[in-house]
């Protein structure tokens, strides 16, 4: 390919066509922003204790203390969820006139496991997957189950999205995927089990990371140089977030979750006219040899922002000449030493990074207080982190503000086991202070794993990496599901990976004001680890001049 940006510059950075293009484009990340994380409500647990038959002959005596109490793991006493004094020996008592407590023993009763099902609280919640399947004691690990299968589709829609997109094109992807997202998530309203549940929320993460990914490298690739810098570093996280804090409002206002999914569905309807106003991508298409295609868009975008076109765009030479590109593979990451051990430590930043970030997100409803506002909060956070973090990277060392934030983000967690159980708002507000902590983070590591790797192999390199994100995104609701067992275990162990992590990054090379590596032996050394005299045969690759395109390479260098 010849010089894009050159050979476009005569529309301008600026102009209606752009900033049409920009807010279009950025408005598809808010339905994503209330479509990833609505298992926070439609997965609650409400309080829930056995379900009592109104048909059984009890006096109020009996009733009122069927059900035996127990300690939860934050320590609160409760009416047992699991467990009731056997209904049979029960009624007889009741029958024979006996007074629990006086004339009976209640600890010499025995239990039995709630045989007629349960009764849940509808205070906050009036319906959720959980009381519609009974998903509590020796079935509760389906609920983190079904919020995998979420992550687990996100794995598998970032494994295949890019490769449907090359071929096929981003706005076909994009449109598809926002298709999809409605598809299954109306049929998911639609579920008779929990097993149909699993299924189409595995379909709908792979629809919506597929969406994400797809709008995010269209806007890098039809936007300016000026513009793709702002959509990159603040549109897509920012109206993502308005998408997150519009989640607990429909939530709110939609309390059964059938009801709460079919009015997300329909939002993606909504974006079924952006098809006739959002364009292809024109670098996609010269690179498929489609060049007048992309001459007729780009003459669009002159008329609109009310420039004169060339008569010719682009040179015969640049485009379409039928240079042999040589194509690189995994296989080339795990030939070079270095590009292994920064690999390792990139995967370890992702996965802990992603473990936090996620673990906090879905832990939202089970904080105290009002959950609906606690998720407000949490989205709110992300606001400020997503601003400062791009700031800072301007002029800030990468590696010591990864480190810092994600000591920052682990630290607080670490504390909060310390807090007397009275201080609610105490604990909020350390939980609050890591996620913002997690927000920056995930900010940062995107970039900073761009700047590693070399031309040749950042898209590689930065696919690997979010795989691991997606194992970490995986694991984030059984680490959530270890607080049945005792209230702060989470905490210590999102705190503990995380600062674990900020140890792993010192390891890596410093990338500000560096020169973005177009080749392997042109990368830097890992601090301490992968510096090694005499072993100069891995960096002995023959150096590529390959001017490929690569939207995170132009993010970055801009």
């Amino acid at each position: 390919m010849g010089d894009y940006d050159k050979d476009t510059a005569f529309i301008g950075q600026s102009g209606r066509y752009f900033w049409a293009a920009f807010f279009l484009l950025n408005t598809v990340f808010i339905s994503t922003g209330f479509t990833g994380l609505y298992i926070v409500f439609v997965g609650a647990v409400p309080p829930h204790h056995c379900l009592i038959p109104p048909q059984a002959n009890l006096t109020a005596e009996w009733r009122a203390v069927i059900v035996p109490t127990e300690t939860a793991a934050s320590g609160e006493v409760r009416p047992s969820r699991c467990s009731r004094y056997r209904l049979d020996v029960v009624s007889n008592l009741s029958a024979l006139g006996l007074v629990p407590g006086r004339d009976i023993n209640l600890t010499d009763v025995a239990l039995e496991g709630c045989v007629d099902g349960w009764s849940y609280s509808q205070d906050i919640f009036k319906s959720t997957i959980v009381t519609e399947w009974d998903l509590v004691c020796a079935d509760s690990w389906k609920v983190p189950f079904a919020s995998s299968t979420l992550f687990m589709g996100f794995l598998i829609g970032s494994l295949i999205s890019g490769q449907l997109s090359d071929r096929f094109g981003r706005k076909k992807v994009l449109f598809v995927s926002l298709a999809a997202q409605f598809v299954f998530v109306f049929l998911q309203s639609l579920s008779t089990s929990w097993i149909l549940f699993c299924i189409t929320f595995l379909f709908i993460g792979a629809a919506q990371i597929a969406l994400y990914i797809s709008a995010f490298v269209l806007g890098t690739e039809l936007l300016s140089k000026s513009m793709r810098v702002l959509f990159t570093t603040l549109g897509t996280f920012l109206f993502y977030c308005i998408g997150y804090m519009l989640l607990p409002w429909l939530a709110y206002c939609f309390r059964d979750w059938r009801t709460l999914l079919a009015v997300i569905s329909s939002f993606s309807l909504a974006y079924i006219p952006l098809w006739w106003f959002i364009s292809e991508s024109p670098r996609w298409l010269i690179s498929q040899g489609r060049v007048a295609e992309a001459e007729f868009i780009l003459r669009h975008a002159a008329k609109k922002n009310k420039v004169e076109a060339p008569e010719v765009i682009f040179k015969e030479s640049g485009f379409g000449d039928g240079q042999k590109i040589k194509k690189y593979t995994i296989i080339d990451v795990l030939k070079s030493r270095k590009l292994r051990l920064i690999t390792l430590l990139c995967l370890t930043l992702w996965m802990s990074v992603n473990i936090g970030y996620f673990g906090l997100s879905l832990n939202t409803s089970n904080l105290s207080g009002d959950p609906y506002m606690n998720c407000f909060l949490s989205a709110c956070t992300e606001v400020p982190a997503h601003v400062m973090s791009t700031l800072l990277l301007r002029n800030c060392p990468r590696r010591v503000l990864l480190s810092s934030f994600l000591v920052i983000g682990g630290g607080f967690l670490l504390l909060v086991q310390f807090i007397p159980e009275s201080l609610h708002g105490l604990t909020l507000a350390m939980v609050l202070t890591g996620k913002f902590g997690f927000t920056m983070a995930f900010s940062v590591v995107y970039i900073y794993t761009a700047e590693l790797y070399p031309t040749v192999l950042r898209n590689i390199g930065i696919g690997m990496c979010s795989s691991a994100a997606r194992i970490g995104s995986i694991t984030a609701p059984y680490v959530i599901y270890l607080g049945t067992y005792s209230k702060f275990l989470p905490y210590i162990l999102m705190g503990s990976i995380t600062v674990g992590s900020a140890v792993v990054n010192v390891f890596l090379p410093e990338t500000l004001n560096k020169q973005l590596p177009e080749t392997v032996e042109e990368m830097q050394e890992c601090q301490g680890i992968c510096r090694r005299k005499g072993n100069k045969s891995e960096d002995l690759e023959k150096k590529d001049n390959i001017s490929q395109h690569n939207y995170t390479s132009e993010r970055v260098q801009e």
